[in-house]
């Protein structure tokens, strides 16, 4: 039986094309697609400036070393991400502090920022690193306003809302955060295979953001052209000009891909209103216009009368995949073992209340019309 997955990558004969294209040039990496990568990005987003690199995980991590943290820092992250937002900071050399989230919309709020400041004890907070889950943006001047009383750097992890906006600014524009990070895993709106970037609109950061990536090397061409120094070390952190020629392809289609995944999920509302008592589509956010990664619906798993490892197999068995974003980074063993256990009772909520359904450009109406059908006849079949 086909299974459909929660998401998946859209490729097609130009992206392939393009690949192949760049396959018999004479850079597989280091060349010129990475160039004009960051240069696409930079006009989807409105940054001066973008630092393309392996993947997210090292976007992060980059943007954790450009902020010169010290031993002693500390740097806030939502509890409800992916590991590697908050494993950046610890790859960095310093410690993360978790704030809670709102139950609804997986979103760190200003509150929750303040609250997770008054439990920094003797560390001194430096930084916060938000989160756009799922399409859908953090509220990003409340949060600076916050960032600007306490002196803290705002790096926005964006990894889920490329092509997403706020406050009528394009995500990744750095109007408010000092810089954003965005993924290009083969899930995500533009896929990669594997990528990630940087976005920012301070030059000094981004200099020292390429030096980082590549082993810490500067070159000095007026030295000799063979000439190169390391004043600091650095990380083989870059991407190759494949890839980049895959998402300088993929990126030229990202309103059609933010389109049909918002019209997908408009379908979705429709189709799941009659369940309303037991499945709820995402709460919206204001001041956002999406870019929808995930659908992540909201389920009363007590009226539907089954726990969610249930109703996740059934639905696999009937060929539906779902999947679950994200476990709370805090309950994990080993910050349990570093900072002991913490109670944030909305990221636990929303973990232990949702799943994503199937999302990505190339799903026909017809089949999010049979997840919706399948889960219906599921919950039908218990009564």
């Amino acid at each position: 039986m086909k299974v459909l997955p929660y998401g998946r990558q859209n490729i097609e004969e130009d992206d392939i094309a393009a690949v192949v294209e760049t396959l018999r040039s004479d850079f597989l990496t280091t060349g010129p697609k990475i160039a004009e990568f960051e240069k696409s990005v930079c006009e989807a987003t409105g940054a001066s400036e973008a630092v393309a690199c392996s993947n997210a995980t090292t976007a992060l991590h980059l943007a954790a070393l450009a902020l010169d943290l010290k031993k002693g820092d500390c740097v806030i992250v939502p509890s409800l991400t992916f590991l590697a937002t908050a494993n950046a900071i610890r790859y960095a050399g310093v410690d993360v502090v978790f704030a809670d989230v709102n139950p609804d919309t997986a979103l760190m709020e200003g509150h929750h920022l303040e609250d997770a400041l008054k439990r920094c004890g003797s560390l001194k907070p430096r930084a916060v690193f938000p989160v756009h889950m799922a399409g859908q943006c953090v509220n990003l001047a409340e949060i600076r306003e916050i960032a600007d009383k306490h002196g803290l750097y705002v790096v926005a992890d964006a990894a889920h809302a490329i092509g997403a906006q706020y406050a009528g600014k394009p995500v990744g524009s750095c109007h408010y955060e000092d810089m954003s990070i965005f993924s290009f895993h083969s899930v995500k709106t533009v896929a990669m295979g594997e990528g990630g970037i940087i976005t920012t609109n301070n030059k000094e950061w981004a200099k020292r953001l390429r030096h980082l990536r590549s082993h810490g090397m500067v070159k000095m061409p007026e030295v000799g052209p063979w000439y190169y120094e390391m004043s600091e070390i650095g990380y083989n952190f870059r991407v190759t000009d494949i890839q980049c020629a895959l998402g300088i392809s993929q990126m030229a289609k990202l309103k059609k891909f933010v389109a049909r995944r918002q019209a997908l999920v408009n379908l979705y509302d429709d189709l799941l209103k009659p369940l309303a008592n037991a499945i709820n589509p995402p709460a919206r956010v204001p001041n956002c216009d999406p870019a929808w990664h995930l659908y992540q619906v909201r389920i009363n798993f007590e009226e539907i009368g089954m726990d969610r490892a249930t109703f996740m197999n059934k639905l696999l068995e009937k060929g539906v995949g779902t999947q679950v974003h994200y476990i709370p980074v805090h309950t994990q063993p080993y910050y349990t073992n570093l900072y002991g256990k913490l109670d944030l009772p909305g990221a636990q909520y929303f973990y232990e209340h949702t799943l994503s359904l199937p999302l990505y450009p190339s799903l026909q109406d017809d089949e999010a019309r049979y997840v919706v059908q399948t889960i219906r006849s599921i919950i039908e079949a218990e009564k």
